[in-house]
């Protein structure tokens, strides 16, 4: 039997690569024979740098930067192995990464993402010609000013007095006005190519803050704020640049940096696979299968929207093959995956736990779900070659 594994990392737990070690664990308890071909796939966030420098055999750098909460942290970035251009590759999580707001202090008013500033201008002093950034897995909602100050964009109150982004969303309301005349002169011969969830926007009933703001730690009162700041900011982008970033596809990336990075800093905006995909022929792998299994840490109704499982799911049906998706839980409205090329979902919860709990077991989980899963494969196609040697009339 020929299986790819293309799974995604469960979010601050454990990497693409590791689910996909794991799997494969799972697979030869039972088929030792098999041909398993691993595929880890990351989509912009967690795991972005490392792998795609790995996959084009480049080099990977760390430089200490300003975290979410305004503490130091050592970010990683690379350059790819590949290209014509010196391309540096930078992921928005190394720096605003949720995984670096402990529990206890989410509040997306008050997180920043100046450190993803730090970190470009780390990268141009590293000689980089061209920037790819990936947007994923933020713990942040502030649109990007703070990065947007890091590189020397100012803005401004309705006094002329100087905002500082720092301070997170919580200033978004009274930016007034936006100076880019102070931005860093490197940027303007440096082209930016930023990966995203293209199904995210900015502003509205479906803006980055009511899909997101809860998974960030905001309450109701503050996801409307955090809109209302969004908001004002996509006005003000448009009274500096003419460039109209409210509804854009993929500029609600990343808590709205994906609407910074194309509205002040001219960056091009790409559907994350799109991007991806472009360093990684996955269709040649999955053409040759005979099963496929995928993996998140949560499948739910917001799955079709660009998450790996059902990336993966539409490249297999366009050849025919059974899909298996791997989860770690399964969240309100997962039966609507079904009808987008997923034939089997199941959870690797074993037993009512904590979350701790959970995160530590989540290897053995992995392996052991895989195993069962498999086992339930082959009980399947022993019971269709029963049928078959009846001449397909059931028993």
């Amino acid at each position: 039997m020929n299986i790819v594994l293309a799974p995604s990392g469960f979010k601050e737990s454990v990497s693409a690569e590791q689910v996909a070690a794991n799997m494969k664990e799972g697979i030869i308890r039972v088929l030792p024979e098999a041909k398993v071909i691993s595929v880890p796939l990351v989509d912009g966030g967690e795991g972005f740098t490392e792998t795609m420098v790995a996959w084009t055999d480049g080099t990977l750098h760390s430089a200490e930067v300003t975290g979410p909460i305004n503490q130091q942290v050592t970010a990683i970035f690379g350059f790819l192995g590949t290209g014509e251009k010196r391309t540096a590759v930078i992921e928005i999580a190394q720096a605003a990464g949720l995984k670096l707001v402990p529990r206890e202090k989410r509040n997306p008013l008050f997180t920043s993402s100046f450190g993803v500033g730090e970190l470009i201008k780390k990268a141009l002093d590293f000689g980089a010609e061209r920037i790819l950034v990936g947007c994923g897995d933020s713990g942040i909602s502030d649109g990007g000013i703070g990065m947007g100050q890091a590189l020397g964009i100012r803005f401004f109150d309705q006094t002329g007095s100087v905002v500082d982004a720092r301070k997170g969303a919580v200033v978004l309301p009274s930016i007034a006005a936006i100076d880019l005349s102070g931005i860093d002169r490197r940027l303007a011969y440096i082209p930016i190519d930023v990966a995203c969830n293209w199904h995210n926007v900015l502003c509205g009933k479906n803006g980055v803050s009511r899909i997101f703001g809860a998974q960030k730690g905001a309450y109701q009162m503050q996801i409307d704020l955090l809109d209302r700041g969004l908001e004002n900011l996509a006005e003000q982008i448009v009274e500096t640049t003419s460039v109209r970033v409210r509804d854009i596809p993929g500029g609600g990336a990343s808590g709205g940096l994906g609407a910074c990075f194309h509205g002040l800093l001219g960056a091009k905006l790409y559907p994350r696979y799109e991007v991806i995909l472009t360093y990684l022929d996955i269709d040649r792998h999955i053409q040759q299968a005979d099963l496929v299994f995928t993996a998140e840490g949560s499948i739910d109704f917001q799955t079709p929207k660009g998450k790996i499982p059902a990336e993966v799911a539409a490249r297999a049906k366009s050849y025919g093959k059974p899909v298996i998706v791997i989860a770690g839980t399964i969240g309100k409205g997962a039966n609507i995956n079904y009808r987008h090329g997923i034939d089997v979902f199941t959870s690797i919860l074993q037993t009512p736990s904590s979350l701790e709990t959970a995160m530590e077991k989540t290897e053995k989980w992995i392996r052991d779900c895989t195993e069962a899963s498999i086992r339930m494969v082959l009980v399947g196609l022993s019971l269709a070659d029963k049928e078959e040697g009846q001449g397909g009339k059931a028993s």
